[in-house]
């Protein structure tokens, strides 16, 4: 058993190691707690997964890289200051918890509202937050569609944050409706998406926004490409959107 946790440390110190140097490649200087909580998480991630498809990524270097460093990223597009404020930010088809939770571990004083449609996800991510002892943090289970003229979640949000595998047009329609006016939609998408953000710049008018912010890069340490666009809500998004379930994606607006 001695050797078995011996072993266990040497694995959690390693990932620190390599979490506070990818962190850091971002200009974030993460503390030993919050390293250590991303290693629960991250422990959580793989041992769930073994029963449950939350990831097709579960390697160490992987997991750093492309969930945690990845999620991060968003201090590309916008300074690490406008999280100490502690804002209200909302995880549209958050999945595994991804950027949603890892900001919020990163960030402790935001205010963050994970949500997904589906029920069994949320439920892993309750757990990780009740392991991790997260205040602040949140799960809500529904479609966007349904959620975003709800009073108590339509423009009440200073940030919405999405890595879900829909088009710009699409992710506008779920995201921009819970966002205030002055607040921020941001975007996770891969380097080649130029032509995707030109095709919805008439839809993000549509809906009240203006794209404010493109940003292209490499995640420290790696060849892989990716970007971040930036949309303020500037007017507020007419009644009719979001659509109804399912129409936003199969009629894009453009």
């Amino acid at each position: 058993m001695r050797k078995k946790a011996a072993g266990e440390r040497i694995m959690k110190d390693d990932f620190i190691s390599k979490m506070t140097e990818s962190a850091a490649g971002l200009g974030l200087s993460l503390t030993s707690g919050q390293t250590g909580q991303l290693w629960s998480y991250y422990e959580m991630l793989v041992e769930k997964n073994k029963v449950m498809n939350l990831t097709a990524i579960t390697e160490e270097d992987e997991v750093i890289t492309k969930h945690f460093t990845d999620s991060l990223s968003i201090v590309r597009c916008l300074d690490p200051g406008f999280f100490a404020g502690g804002p209200s930010v909302i995880d549209v088809g958050t999945g595994a918890g991804f950027p949603g939770l890892v900001l919020k571990i990163a960030f402790p004083g935001a205010k963050v509202t994970l949500f997904d449609s589906q029920k069994k996800r949320l439920l892993f991510l309750e757990e990780v937050i009740g392991a991790l002892g997260l205040k602040g943090a949140e799960t809500v289970h529904g479609r966007a569609e349904d959620y975003g003229h709800d009073p108590a979640y339509r423009e009440r949000y200073d940030l919405a944050v999405s890595r879900a595998v829909a088009n710009m047009s699409v992710l506008t329609e779920y995201c921009l409706p819970f966002v205030k006016k002055g607040g921020y939609f941001a975007a996770y998408k891969t380097a080649d998406c130029g032509e995707e953000i030109a095709a919805a710049e008439g839809a993000v008018r549509k809906l009240g926004g203006v794209i404010k912010d493109r940003v292209s890069f490499l995640l420290p340490g790696t060849e892989i490409g990716r970007c971040l666009i930036l949309v303020q809500h500037e007017k507020t998004t007419p009644g009719k959107y979001p659509r109804k379930a399912g129409q936003p994606s199969k009629d894009p607006l453009k």
